[in-house]
């Protein structure tokens, strides 16, 4: 069965550096911790310039919701702002963040290496998604999905399949060896 995970209920938690708070949408197995999560979902606000969290051992991806921001570190250097794909890199990687021209907003996905593989792209209205264990539609726009009505920046974890009934952020996580949510 599907199940909508209104944003508005997850609380925003600061960041040990003060550079922004994150709001965690999934994680599994279910109350992981930062150092034992298999794969994490959340929102992060980054409102100052700043290093990212190290993850070694984990596969990130992040798409800008809202502003624009620049990544930089070893051999990277890119700007993302709303219309930008999706952005893969190494959890464990130096990297640092920077707002450019004021908050930023972005979706953010990681997945242990050698335990889940980790996608995520961008859909437009009436786009199919095959439902699975752990597959989430963030909506970018309101819309109905089913008999659900997703506000901006709800999410809808995808057991049965759907059509998109707006913008939206697929993610999908596949966690090797397993069929459980």
């Amino acid at each position: 069965m599907n199940r909508v995970i209104r944003i508005a209920d997850r609380p925003a938690v600061p960041w040990k550096n003060g550079g922004g708070t994150t709001r965690e949408i999934a994680v599994f197995p279910p109350d992981a911790g930062m150092d034992d999560f298999v794969w994490r979902l959340s929102m992060a606000r980054v409102e100052q310039a700043g290093a990212f969290s190290a993850f070694d051992g984990v596969d990130r991806v992040l798409a800008v919701l809202e502003g624009r921001l620049l990544l930089s570190g070893a051999g990277l250097d890119v700007a993302l702002d709303g219309d930008s794909a999706p952005f893969a890199f190494d959890g464990g990687a130096p990297i640092a963040g920077e707002p450019l021209a004021g908050p930023v907003l972005d979706l953010n996905a990681m997945a242990r290496r050698g335990r889940c593989g980790v996608a995520m792209e961008r859909l437009a209205a009436g786009a199919e998604v095959a439902g699975g264990d752990a597959v989430f539609l963030l909506a970018l726009e309101p819309q109905r999905i089913g008999t659900d009505e997703l506000g901006r920046l709800d999410v809808l974890s995808v057991a049965d399949p759907v059509t998109a009934g707006g913008a939206a952020l697929l993610v999908r996580f596949t966690v090797e060896g397993s069929t459980r949510r």
